[in-house]
């Protein structure tokens, strides 16, 4: 019973962290936002334009081709591609500059490596 009371505590910080982020972080058409979703089995990472609420760009651990590509690494590795692969998307759509929501999540492992890995494709922010 502890553990899920812990759990469930967990949750609610991450949620009012990124409530907290989200209030200072909005996506516009000539900067999107770069949004995280990091959960025990895979990183998921998508560019939203909040003024129309759409998803531009979006890639995962579990889209095909990457799933592929991570098969085997560690989860930093994997968010590294999962990020390379992002800004490759975002660059063929025409984006170049984003602003990074990190969802309330600590700026370290995973998520770090996602944003490293699309800064080193070209993504600027």
């Amino acid at each position: 019973m502890a553990t899920s009371k812990a759990l469930k505590k967990k949750h609610a910080s991450r949620y009012r962290r990124h409530r907290r982020v989200r209030s200072r972080v909005i996506g516009t058409p000539a900067r999107p936002r770069l949004n995280v979703f990091r959960s025990l089995t895979g990183i998921y990472a998508q560019v939203i334009d909040d003024t129309i609420g759409h998803t531009l760009v979006s890639a995962s651990t579990i889209d095909r081709g990457i799933a592929a590509q991570v098969a085997g690494k560690t989860g930093t590795e994997a968010a590294r591609i999962v990020g390379q692969v992002l800004a490759q998307r975002a660059k063929e759509a025409g984006i170049e500059k984003v602003v990074f929501d990190r969802g309330g999540y600590k700026y370290h492992g995973r998520v770090a490596a996602l944003a490293e890995g699309a800064r080193e494709a070209g993504l600027d922010f």
